[in-house]
């Protein structure tokens, strides 16, 4: 498991985002948990060819990106 978050033009590790955000593990890792992201709302819709997405309650997107 691959945890990163979306942004227009890159994907950045979420120890870079998260590490500030209250939600996040002790770890500064988002809250993931049996397959979602437990600090965010899953994304309507998200685009056929890309993996599920949800929107962190700091507004950035999360997915899971399997090596």
């Amino acid at each position: 498991m691959v945890l990163v978050i979306v942004t227009e033009d890159q994907l950045l590790q979420p120890q870079l985002i998260c590490q500030s955000c209250v939600l996040a593990d002790r770890s500064g890792r988002p809250r993931w948990h049996q397959g979602k992201l437990d600090c965010g709302r899953p994304v309507p819709s998200p685009p056929e060819d890309q993996p599920d997405q949800y929107r962190c309650q700091m507004g950035f997107r999360v997915t899971n990106i399997q090596e």
